[in-house]
């Protein structure tokens, strides 16, 4: 809304001093242009707000300048629920209205605790989207309308009619009881029931939703951490399961237990060659071969054959690939120190 984004200019001069249109365009993800306009009606309403020209120029606001700013409305009060994790407040698309509420907090404070406030908070970073090892979390894109529509309803306590597609398969309308919102590992998630039955949906397979005007029937209180917990161990125990037995390598075990179901180690202690003998329980055949294969030559599926086969097929397929030179009968120059003769890196298949 407009009048929030006037709030949040002023909040920003204040906060930061003068400013370039440019600069207050990023922190409100919107157009210089539309700076420009609401800069306008910031000073026809009375906001002493005034520009300077030149390289170092921008808005700024008259010195001792003050007005009560910081009634928080009720997207900005809900994303401060959520403050302890910016994946989640973006997950279910209160990022915006989050950075919104924080500058007011921030302008609420007293003068000598402003600074300083400010300057903790730039020695903190929690769930960074890289981390040590370069790997970049995941992020799902949600259309903005979508989220509108499922929190309404969600909050509201209406039916809600969704257009969503499942894994592998075509896209449907279903009309469902919104129970609550969970983001987990940065994947935001729908709980709800359809027909009385306990259903899970990813918020980044829902194609649109309109929220309805029946109630939806559900409890009036709930727990979502015990229904999220009790949805998780369903899942968990539910589908064509795989047990594998299997050699690994004891620094990739941190890895194994990330993706298994469960792990159970035949003999804690390591085979002569260091591997560890365990057993890896798998959602299902696809969930196994994905895991083994992320591993590398660091763990050896020992059983059952079928996975060894599949494992052999797809590395034989790779090596094969990767056999020839890149472009049939195009010469390219080996990068590998040596050249062509240096040795290239064995793949070994069960």
């Amino acid at each position: 809304m407009r009048a929030d984004r006037l709030v949040s200019l002023v909040l920003l001069l204040r906060q930061h001093g003068r400013m370039s249109a440019s600069q207050l365009a990023r922190e409100l993800e919107v157009s210089t242009r539309t700076v420009l306009r609401d800069m306008d009606a910031l000073a026809a309403a009375g906001v002493p707000v005034y520009s300077e020209r030149g390289r170092h120029g921008g808005f700024a606001l008259l010195p001792g300048f003050r007005t009560e700013l910081t009634g928080l409305n009720h997207d900005e009060a809900l994303a401060l629920l959520v403050a302890g994790s910016r994946r989640g407040a973006q997950a279910f698309g209160l990022g915006t209205a989050l950075a919104s509420a924080m500058r007011k907090v921030v302008d609420a404070l007293p003068h000598s605790s402003r600074a300083t406030a400010a300057g903790a908070a730039q020695r903190l970073l929690i769930e960074p989207e890289t981390d040590l090892l370069a790997r970049r979390s995941p992020t799902e894109e949600v259309p903005e309308a979508v989220l509108t529509e499922v929190r309404r309803a969600v909050f509201a306590g209406h039916k809600l009619r969704i257009h969503y597609t499942a894994a592998d398969s075509t896209p449907v309308w279903r009309t469902i009881d919104p129970v609550g919102l969970v983001t987990a590992r940065g994947h935001g998630y729908l709980l709800a029931t359809r027909s009385g039955a306990d259903r899970t949906y990813r918020l980044s397979r829902i194609l649109a939703a309109e929220e309805l005007t029946e109630p939806a029937q559900r409890p009036d209180r709930v727990d979502l951490n015990q229904a999220w917990q009790e949805r998780s161990t369903r899942f968990r125990t539910g589908g064509d399961q795989v047990t594998v037995l299997l050699h690994l390598d004891p620094a990739r075990r941190g890895e194994l237990l990330e993706t298994a179901l469960a792990v159970r180690a035949d003999d804690e202690e390591p085979d002569e060659d260091g591997a560890l003998r365990l057993q890896a329980t798998f959602q299902d055949a696809r969930h196994a071969e994905w895991a083994l294969w992320q591993l590398g030559t660091s763990a050896e599926a020992l059983a059952p054959q079928w996975l060894r086969d599949s494992l052999r097929d797809r590395a034989t397929a790779v090596a094969t690939r990767y056999g020839a030179a890149p472009g049939a009968g195009c010469a390219t120059d080996d990068p590998r120190p040596g050249g062509a003769d240096a040795p290239a890196s064995s793949i070994r298949a069960g």
